[in-house]
């Protein structure tokens, strides 16, 4: 599959994904989620007791139902619903199998842990359609009014292939990318740490702007003016430009931005399947026995209140004025929500840890979809023989437009606009028909001839992540000098290094880990959680699969000088 121009170093062997997600904590989550033996077991007289999982995002849902295999009792409160980001939804009126993804919805294949739930709830998974994918019929580039139009990379003009050759050397010279893609290919842990601790080191307070710029391979202004407006693998990037380069190289060096797939049917339906699957193997509880039975059908509602009580318990209130005391909980939503919709004891975390939190940079993101009746772009223009339309990637203010169809004959789905940040924020103020609007206009400045809005059989549906009151932004981006702070929440699990009195309240979500944007890091940071919860009851993993909390010491992420 070709990646968006331009595209990462050409890997060794395109046919076997990497299978580690991070070179901050090199740990094998697949190989531990796929092990006999399970990720591990509590003492008896643990069964059955209760524990807080305050969010029912992927991340709260996957650590819930690992705790209710090992014979705990997790209580999940979500205040919108089960999913968090992996929103699905549909569009009035139409076909109810016509969907829209206003979170994520699209997923490499890097993702291991993540696929493991995939697999386990029996979901598939197909080509997503980015800019110049196999998947992608045609893509259009459209920069400062001049529209190429491409099938292949070599489609378009040679300034292009340019930028591209500039970022694989800039990758190289800078950042050692052939040599960790190896090491990370081959899980040579010893080589991965070598190499990204002295890149922590080098590189944790330089902006990937000023990466680019150290670069003799980006001299040209041009250069970078195309690089961030048309990007790598999933569209422009000049949007991430004032964040860490530490955050990039995590995506590039894991092949995150390369060979996306798409759940069909909706990425949703994994946090919805995950509630009601009844395992066949668990522990205390009897056959049949799933998320969805513990609860009655419905999760607990918004938590309003966190605070610590007698013998070191965490008191949950909720939205109904409910107070449960809990031994252990884990908190799997936006962390911004304990700053501010959540009334919080300064006893629940050590300092430090709330100085992350409130460090903690989010990006804005929007999107909006319209259904329409069939996939027209697929149409043949007589006069060119060109496609009628193609994903497009363009300056203008839809920025990157996406094609989705379920076969030809079918009705199908636009993505008008998928935005971040800056150009996320213009959409704000305007409600979906004038959005809609906007975004129809510049798209006919593209392509004059077609009238997409005849197409169109529904309401368009939309999200800017920023304004949803539950999340505050879309997903966590570090600025430079932001890793000391990540790696204070990252690590936050391995509770024997925290003082007594403030153990018992775990973080987990995809803002905690290390690649944040991508539900693999939701995932991992659960199953990190759901071990020092069992840390905490006095269980153990089998000898022969050790967690991510055994082998803390041997892979710990590089701790930089506080002074």
């Amino acid at each position: 599959m070709t990646s968006t121009v331009p595209n990462a170093v050409q890997h060794t062997d395109a046919t076997e994904p990497i299978t580690m997600f991070g070179p901050d904590f090199p740990y094998a989550y697949d190989d531990f989620l796929a092990h006999p033996a399970g990720i591990g077991q509590i003492p008896a007289t643990a069964h059955g007791t209760e524990v807080a999982v305050i969010g029912g995002g992927l991340s709260g849902i996957v650590a819930a139902y690992e705790l209710m295999k090992m014979g705990l009792k997790p209580v999940v409160y979500e205040a919108d619903r089960i999913g968090g980001r992996l929103r699905t939804v549909g569009f009035e009126g139409c076909d109810p199998d016509l969907t829209a993804e206003m979170g994520a919805m699209r997923f490499p294949p890097s993702s291991t842990a993540l696929q493991h739930y995939i697999d386990l709830v029996g979901l598939t998974t197909r080509p997503f359609p980015n800019p110049l994918a196999e998947a992608t019929p045609s893509t259009v580039v459209d920069l400062k009014g001049e529209s190429h139009y491409a099938r292949t990379i070599d489609d378009l003009p040679q300034v292009y292939r340019d930028v591209m050759d500039a970022w694989n050397r800039c990758l190289e010279e800078g950042a050692d990318f052939s040599d960790m893609n190896r090491a990370m290919r081959e899980r040579d842990v010893p080589r991965i740490r070598e190499i990204w601790s002295e890149l922590v080191r080098r590189l944790d307070n330089q902006t990937f702007y000023g990466f680019l710029c150290d670069s003799d391979a980006f001299a040209s202004f041009r250069h970078r003016e195309i690089f961030g407006q048309v990007g790598f693998g999933t569209g422009g990037w000049d949007t991430d430009f004032p964040n860490s380069i530490l955050e990039i190289l995590r995506v590039v060096y894991t092949e995150a931005d390369d060979h996306h797939r798409g759940i069909v049917g909706g990425s949703q339906q994994l946090p919805l399947r995950l509630w009601e699957r009844e395992p066949q193997k668990i522990v205390h509880w009897p056959a049949g026995t799933s998320l969805s039975s513990l609860h009655g059908g419905e999760p607990l509602g918004a938590v309003t209140r966190l605070h610590r009580t007698a013998g070191n318990r965490i008191t949950v209130t909720d939205a109904t004025g409910s107070i449960r005391t809990y031994p252990a909980a884990i908190f799997t939503g936006q962390s911004w929500l304990l700053l501010s919709k959540i009334d919080c004891d300064d006893a629940l975390f050590p300092i430090d840890h709330w100085t992350a939190m409130e460090r903690t940079h989010y990006m804005e993101s929007s999107k909006l979809f319209v259904p329409v009746d069939r996939p027209f772009w697929l149409d043949e223009d007589p006069a060119t023989g060109r496609d009628t339309m193609s994903m497009t990637l363009t300056d203008r203010m839809t920025r990157g437009t996406y094609l989705l169809d379920d076969g030809p004959d079918r009705p199908a789905v636009i993505c008008l606009s998928y935005t971040w940040c800056d150009d996320s924020l213009k959409w704000l103020p305007l409600s979906p028909h004038e959005r809609m609007e906007v975004m129809l206009k510049s798209l006919g400045e593209i392509y004059p001839g077609v009238d997409i809005r005849r197409h169109v059989i529904g309401d368009p549906v939309t999200v800017s992540w920023e304004n949803e009151p539950w999340f505050m932004g879309a997903f966590k981006a570090n600025l430079p000098g932001h890793y000391r702070y990540q790696r204070r929440l990252f690590t936050h699990f391995m509770q024997d290094r925290l003082p007594a009195d403030r153990r018992g309240l775990f973080l987990a979500g995809d803002d905690i880990s290390w690649t944040a944007g991508w539900a693999e890091g939701a995932v991992q940071t659960a199953l990190n959680a759901v071990w020092g919860v069992m840390a905490q009851f006095g269980g153990a993993t089998d000898p022969t699969n050790p967690g991510p909390g055994d082998v803390f010491d041997s892979i710990a992420p590089v701790e930089l000088p506080e002074d």
